[in-house]
């Protein structure tokens, strides 16, 4: 596998490019996200100890959020790499500059560098704004000239670039011309409505470089709603760009930013152009997760280089060639961006997959035992049951297969009463007779549901005996009915996800009962959690 400073980079290629984070603008316009300062305060943190060269925290005055952020960041921040963006608008139109108060806001934001957007397609400026073209380009060169009198350093967001550019491109050269001569050190082409395609994209950044030779550096700004915002970025600095903006996982207005954690690895490992410190790729993929944490969005498992499958092999031929050499299937290291392979058993699997997955769990398993552990796989997956989601299901199943026998107690029966009244109360109970060490234990509880009843009965029956259970939770329960047309008889599957406050494990069960389902999955839970919980103390 190459390491980064491997990778050869074209002779028209910069050496680097600066990354600026937008997520906690930008990004926050997701659907379902709401930041609070606390949470952009660690975001920002986390963005920094990744690396990036500027971090965009929102826009003063907009809101008290954001200003509150901009208040304690100084003090509560100390970032180490990054540089603090506010980020505003242009003055008005027909306004006073003097008496504009987004600028004046952008002032007291006490960042050093401040980003400021304005119209770059004449049909906005007309139409949007109403006013003239002279106005919009007035109105930026003010505006930059204002902030660079204070003292700061002006980014210039050139909003919906891509589209004023293609209609009229002596407007949009006319305000690009405005930022500059007034004194912008970057000037940002913004595809706004994220329609622009790879190949336009390069012949107009390149065009704007030309243009701009030896005055201000060009950065390049994409949203994702032609599914090209990655792509774009990339044939932005290949046309020379120096800054790429966008978004941590892709978060974004509509259907997204530009992906910084799929951009920043093209970059630095397809293209060989620096982005951030080479030592600090490692940390994308935690930084990625952390960050999704702390938006309260679930990670995408698909995402390029950072999910969690990303480097999951499941078809037993890739498997097959994997075992001898890594880079068949994969293209690149996952370890250089802070993940791992993964090798996914399913019914797809092959006898490597299970020898590999084998290894990983430390079990000694011969040929024989392999090929038996595959054909039941298979088997199981044909019923219904999905080990790629269920990994504590799967190492106990393989472990069974090398001749283990849990010994923590053994099922006689159980059974569930659901009792419901015409007031609509209803309660359920569960009873379960178990073999413990010889001694037959019969306990019933009461829970507010069967799977909960039943896992309040087998607590009870062995809880004392085994302390550690008391460390394991359920975290999730999901119900999947396989064969809808068979109605209310269908076969079901249930996955459990459980925790130990450190692990996490999903267990399953597949019966046309649902009752029965549930405790498949609940005993292998319990079953696991035990297990581990006593390796860890051993």
């Amino acid at each position: 596998m190459s390491e980064v400073t491997d990778v050869p980079r074209a002779p028209t290629l910069p050496e680097r490019v600066e990354i600026y984070d937008t997520t906690l603008r930008d990004g926050s316009q997701l659907e379902g996200i709401s930041l609070t300062v606390e949470d952009k305060l660690r975001i920002a943190e986390q963005l920094d100890w990744l690396g990036v060269d500027h971090i965009e925290g929102g826009w003063p005055g907009a809101n008290p959020k954001d200003d509150e952020f901009f208040q304690r960041a100084p003090a509560e921040l100390g970032l180490e790499h990054a540089t603090l963006v506010a980020f505003g608008s242009t003055r008005r139109p027909r306004g006073k500059i003097d008496d504009d108060p987004t600028l004046r806001n952008l002032v007291k934001a006490n960042t050093s560098t401040v980003c400021i957007v304005g119209k770059s397609w004449d049909y906005q400026v007309t139409e949007a704004l109403q006013t003239t073209l002279d106005e919009g380009e007035a109105m930026v060169r003010e505006s930059v000239e204002f902030l660079r009198n204070a003292g700061l350093e002006v980014f210039f967001d050139a909003e919906h670039f891509f589209d004023g550019y293609k209609r009229n491109p002596e407007f949009a050269l006319r305000v690009l011309e405005a930022a500059a001569e007034a004194g912008a050190s970057r000037l940002v082409l913004c595809d706004t409505n994220g329609g622009a395609l790879p190949h336009e994209v390069e012949r107009i950044v390149a065009d704007v470089v030309t243009h701009f030779r030896g005055d201000a550096g060009v950065g390049v700004h994409f949203h994702d709603d032609g599914g090209c915002g990655v792509a774009n970025a990339l044939a932005g600095v290949r046309a020379g760009a120096i800054q790429v903006q966008g978004c941590m996982n892709g978060y974004g207005e509509r259907t997204g930013n530009a992906n910084l954690t799929t951009i920043i690895p093209n970059l630095m490992l397809k293209m060989g152009v620096g982005a951030i410190p080479e030592d600090r790729l490692e940390r994308l993929t935690p930084v990625a997760h952390h960050i999704a944490e702390l938006v309260n969005i679930t990670p995408n498992p698909q995402q390029p280089y950072v999910g969690a499958s990303a480097f999951a092999h499941k078809a037993g031929l890739h498997v097959s060639a994997i075992a001898r050499r890594k880079d068949a299937y994969e293209h690149v290291d996952p370890e250089l961006v802070g993940n791992g392979t993964r090798f996914v058993v399913s019914e797809l699997a092959g006898r490597s997959t299970l020898q590999l997955k084998a290894a990983e769990l430390g079990l000694d398993l011969d040929g024989r035992t392999v090929n038996d552990v595959v054909d039941t796989l298979k088997s199981l997956e044909h019923r219904g049951f999905h080990f790629e989601a269920a990994d504590g299901s799967l190492e106990l199943l393989m472990r069974n297969a090398s001749g283990w026998v849990q010994p923590y107690f053994r099922l006689e029966s159980f059974r569930v009463i659901v009792e419901h009244r015409d007031d609509g109360a209803f309660t359920t109970e569960a009873t379960v007779k178990l073999h413990i060490g010889g001694e037959r234990i019969v306990t019933t509880a009461e829970g507010n549901g069967p799977v909960n009843a039943l896992d309040a009965a087998v607590r009870q029956a062995i809880g004392s005996r085994y302390p550690q259970l008391a460390g394991v939770h359920l975290t999730d329960y999901k119900v999947r009915v396989l064969d809808t047309s068979k109605g209310t008889g269908a076969v079901t599957r249930v996955l459990l996800d459980s925790t130990d406050g450190e692990r996490t494990w999903s267990t399953i069960g597949v019966s046309e009962n649902i009752i029965e389902a549930s405790w498949q999955a609940l005993v292998d839970s319990i079953v696991y959690g035990l297990l581990h919980a006593r390796t860890d103390d051993s």
